[in-house]
């Protein structure tokens, strides 16, 4: 019967894809899609999962059906104890097709949570929400707010027009039928027009309207003089823009709302009051205490969330600029990807921006899911995300600057001959720690797929930090089993993956084991010939020399003997082959890596298993037994 059971979940599972699938065939053009917020919450247990996604799947359905003539709606699916609540909002401007369509996107998107109790995703122009439990009339006061770094030419008058239009809003948007309300205001000696909506939920009642915009109003006064600023709440929305983003048809005459003494004109003390104090930020995403708030709100009905929200959107013409027009002498990388630059932006800050290149499609998909893998990753040994840009066809993240480079130049490259002993060891220990956090820390396992010398950079103090989130994948615990088309670098990955696409955390411990028989060696992992002999590359070679007992002839010649002890080394060595076992289930998990690295080496004899397969660059074959 149990398998049975299993049966069902795996076939609600494909209906449920497949149902995404279908519904997302048709990708936003060119409405705006810019994410403000992201959660994942706590995993499903595998006997929930066959009601919980008939439920899920009756919610989105129904959702989705009510989006057809209205921008909110809500459903619930209850049967047989495992419901679902869900919420779906499009911004008032939006035509139905293009309500569908940011809806469809924002539920595909969702998809990378996996199978979970709930999780949300906003964009600029529409958000969706589902859960276990009724979070209908849930209060949350936490404003989520987003500024462009660029600032009008006429700051001063563009200041006030702003503020006079959001505050005519905030009072206007609360006593229309729909709670919404856009509008434009005129910039004094200037040829500018603002552009401006206010929106809320339409059950939230007239009173709480006005009290959720007054304050996210409040928020976007710290956008100016920026040219652009959205800012939301739990039951409302506003957003300005110097670009119209709203046809002229689409206005609301506000005036008439405004006729009872309550318009801006009669509130100059009041904008006096509230934006004499505000300093202004430029270059800065506007999140109100969203660290300590989240921390405060991780937990409850709902379990773990994680926010993935990003700290600065950039422009892209300033990135341009900063880049030298993307000029090659700025180039620090390449990949499939595409470049990454060395940039210097106006306030002297030197960091990397990475642009992506290739089908747009494609290129977006990848982009957005490193956004979401990464924008909420702080680790010391973890490249951190500092911010994006995405104009057009045109998709940039910009990222820390590594002033040493990738690793792989210190060991085979040109700087090769510049890392002792210790640094090395550092390096080892850093790449350890910085994947067990992946693996076990992090809120749920990301799994990287792509560990390799040539992705982990280097400080000015030599200390690394895995990058290249690309094809990274979230993962719960209870899938392991779950097979995946491969993507990564062959030489890197363990046989279970390159022939059947099994996929779990294990991949990464046989990525890392392979980087440490790189970094003791200072040769590349498909490197062939060693000391005469016939191999297919540093994994074999390695084996060939425990197997003899005479590991420490992979040690690189350039390195000074005095500055290490072989006791040392040779359990590097040994760790980084236990890594690398076959079956996948011999190899340490990372933090289980992280102890090991960390103790003395004379806990024990360690049992290997060598690898069934070895790999070269072109083929893979079967190793000796």
């Amino acid at each position: 019967m149990k398998q049975v059971v299993v049966g069902l979940q795996l076939v609600v599972v494909v209906v449920f894809v497949t149902m995404v699938e279908l519904q997302v065939a048709s990708q936003p053009t060119s409405r705006d899609s810019t994410l403000i917020r992201f959660y994942c919450s706590v995993y499903q247990s595998w006997s929930a999962h066959y009601y919980f996604l008939t439920n899920l799947n009756a919610t989105l359905s129904s959702l989705r059906g009510q989006l057809t003539s209205s921008s909110y709606a809500t459903a619930r699916s209850l049967l047989n104890n495992n419901p679902v609540w869900g919420l779906a909002v499009c911004r008032g401007y939006l035509s139905v097709p293009d309500c569908l369509d940011c809806f469809d996107y924002a539920v595909n998107r969702l998809k990378v949570c996996g199978l979970v109790n709930g999780g949300q995703i906003i964009y600029t122009d529409c958000h969706v929400r589902y859960e276990n439990y009724n979070f209908f009339s849930e209060v949350n006061s936490t404003v989520y707010a987003l500024c462009a770094n660029r600032t009008s030419p006429q700051s001063r008058q563009f200041r006030k027009a702003t503020e006079r239009l959001l505050l005519d809003l905030q009072i206007a948007a609360p006593r229309t039928t729909n709670f919404y309300a856009a509008s434009t205001q005129k910039v004094a000696t200037d040829n500018a027009t603002v552009y401006a909506i206010a929106q809320c939920d339409p059950n939230v009642g007239q009173s709480v309207c006005f009290d959720c915009l007054k304050l996210t109003s409040k928020t976007l006064f710290k956008c100016l003089p920026s040219t652009y600023g959205l800012a939301m709440e739990n039951q409302c929305f506003m957003r300005y823009d110097r670009t119209p983003f709203f046809g002229q048809n689409q206005k609301t005459n506000i005036a008439s709302l405004l006729l009872d003494g309550h318009s801006s004109k009669k509130s100059g003390s009041i904008i006096g009051v509230v934006v004499g104090g505000v300093s202004i930020l430029l270059l800065a995403v506007t999140f109100f205490l969203w660290r300590r708030r989240w921390k405060d709100t991780s937990t409850g009905q709902n379990g773990k969330h994680i926010l993935l929200s990003m700290d600065i959107f950039y422009n892209y013409r300033h990135l341009e600029l900063a880049t030298n027009n993307f000029s090659q002498e700025n180039i620090i990388g390449k990949g499939a990807f595409g470049e990454v630059f060395k940039a210097i932006l106006d306030d002297k800050k030197v960091v990397a921006v990475k642009k992506l290149r290739g089908n747009y499609a494609i290129a977006k998909a990848g982009f957005e899911k490193e956004i979401l893998l990464t924008s909420q990753i702080r680790h010391r040994n973890l490249m951190s995300l500092l911010g994006w840009s995405s104009e057009g066809t045109n998709l940039l993240l910009v990222l820390e600057y590594m002033q040493n480079g990738s690793l792989d130049k210190f060991l085979w490259g040109s700087k090769k001959g510049n890392l002792n002993w210790k640094k090395r060891y550092d390096i080892i220990f850093g790449i350890a720690k910085g994947l067990a956090h992946l693996h076990k820390e992090f809120h749920f396992k990301i799994v990287h797929r792509d560990v390799k010398s040539s992705n982990i950079l280097l400080d000015d103090h030599f200390q690394p930090k895995i990058a290249d989130f690309g094809l990274a994948v979230f993962q719960p615990e209870d899938k392991s089993h779950v097979t995946y088309k491969f993507a990564g670098t062959l030489g890197y990955t363990p046989p279970e993956y390159v022939l059947y696409g099994r996929l779990s955390d294990k991949v990464d411990t046989f990525s890392f084991g392979i980087v440490i028989l790189e970094i003791v060696s200072g040769r590349k992992c498909t490197s062939r010939n060693f000391d005469a002999s016939s191999t297919n590359g540093v994994l074999e070679y390695a084996w060939k020399l425990y197997e003899t007992k005479d590991l420490m002839k992979l040690v690189d010649e350039t390195m000074d003997v005095n500055q290490y002890k072989e006791e040392h080394v040779m359990n590097i060595i040994e760790i980084a082959l236990l890594c690398t076992q076959s079956p996948a289930s011999k190899r340490p998990t990372m933090p289980e890596v992280v102890f090991m690295l960390s103790s003395d080496p004379s806990f024990g004899e360690r049992q290997l298993t060598r690898p069934n397969f070895t790999f070269n660059h072109w083929r893979i074959q079967i190793g000796p037994s």
